[in-house]
């Protein structure tokens, strides 16, 4: 029997007609917003001229250049963005100093960096001075009636080299994720799996076509649907974003919730202009993190991969919500000061803004960036963010860390 599975979409692996939103209750009403001045991000201290084709995470090194990763470039290049030069590291291969698709690059304890290699199927761990090193694959465990399978492909990486990534469900007996999922938490030292917390996901549409012997699933996620969004900070607290009324929860290493209080908002309603800004802005992930799971015999090959979408899609083929959650559904980047930078949707063709809440769940303050751009990392003092250009081109800067 062979079966095969895919999902699509942001692993996550997101005023014209207004909706208010009331304040903690999560109904339609009139209240105050609770606005706050939005704080301009300001000049770039650096930009880098040459395009990448997806950039999701930046690594700062001690001695401020930058690890990047391009998973659909296929490469992995150290920068000086003050110099503007660049030294590729690596070439593409299955072997040792090689990879597939290099997705993503985050700090580990003693100096150390660990890559995610999502066409290898495997995590690398670089040393201090950027040497290739160990390998492991990301899937963890078996698929079977009784069994369960993780891919231990990081969302968020802490101080102490713990990764962690969302559940995808029971799968061995044929139960997929619904409509929640958990947080996990790696320690690569003991190899214990545990969870730290649950999130919403977003709505989805499920196809299956073929025979019994040889069955094919797709996973599709409604765009913008509502769906709970997170992050780690580098002490190990996790911050959850809820999509119901709109707080921010931090629970600590113990398992503590501190929860913020709800966040009025204007719920922007979904019309063309907004589904198209929605299909432009799948070419930031690469068109989504596509995973294929096959079961063959007993035996298992499980890939992943980006680049899974198109933008050329017919957008009256989905489903869509009549309004925009509050936020996007994607990574909540955590500033070095421990602050949860939330992305917010607005209207069609508003500067991007980002709602930061500091560690108890207050909003301290809005961050608006310039036209087409995102947070991908933060540094010492500093933000990365990449601008995307009208082809889907990628061109990373760095800011001053409001």
């Amino acid at each position: 029997m062979k079966t095969k599975l895919l999902v699509w979409g942001r692993m996550e692996l997101w005023l014209a007609g207004a909706v208010l939103v009331g304040q903690g209750s999560g109904h339609l009403g009139g209240g105050a917003l609770g606005a706050q001045q939005p704080v301009a991000l300001g000049e770039a201290e650096a930009v880098y001229d040459e395009s990448f084709s997806v950039v999701s995470t930046v690594r700062e090194m001690p001695d401020g250049r930058v690890l990047v990763a391009d998973a659909l470039g296929q490469v992995l290049v150290r920068l000086n963005l003050d110099a503007g030069t660049a030294d590729t590291l690596g070439r593409v291969g299955e072997g040792p100093e090689e990879y597939r698709q290099p997705d993503a690059v985050w700090p580990l304890p003693g100096g150390k960096t660990l890559l995610v290699d999502l066409g290898n199927g495997r995590l690398t761990e670089l040393g201090p001075e950027l040497e290739f090193g160990d390998t492991r694959p990301y899937a963890i465990g078996e698929i079977g009636p009784g069994r369960e399978l993780v891919l231990a492909i990081p969302q968020a990486v802490d101080d102490r080299g713990r990764l962690y990534f969302r559940s995808f469900g029971r799968m061995g007996g044929g139960e997929l994720a619904s409509d929640s999922a958990y947080i996990l938490r790696l320690d690569l030292e003991s190899e214990v799996v545990d969870s730290v917390g649950r999130i919403k996901l977003a709505g989805t549409t499920t196809r299956t076509s073929g025979g019994p012997n040889n069955q094919n699933t797709s996973v599709s996620p409604i765009p913008l649907s509502a769906a709970d969004a997170w992050g780690v900070a580098a002490d190990g607290r996790v911050v959850i974003v809820r999509s119901g009324d709109y707080h921010v929860d931090w629970i600590s290493s113990g398992g503590d919730v501190v929860s913020g209080p709800a966040v009025a908002y204007e719920a922007v309603r979904i019309r063309r202009g907004k589904q198209e800004e929605w299909a432009h802005a799948r070419s930031e992930t690469g068109g989504g993190l596509g995973i294929s799971l096959s079961v063959s015999n007993n035996a298992m090959v499980m890939t992943a991969s980006r680049g899974g979408t198109s933008n050329d899609d017919d957008l009256d083929q989905y489903e869509w919500p009549d309004v925009a959650p509050a936020f996007y559904g994607r990574p909540v980047p955590v500033d070095p000061a421990g602050r949860a930078w939330v992305r917010r949707h607005l209207e069609a063709g508003e500067q991007p803004r980002y709602d930061v809440f500091d560690g108890v769940g207050e909003r301290e303050m809005v961050v608006q960036l310039p036209p087409e751009r995102r947070i991908v990392g933060f540094g010492d003092g500093k933000v990365y963010v990449v601008r995307m250009d009208e082809y889907g081109l990628q061109y990373l800067e760095r800011y001053a860390l409001p």
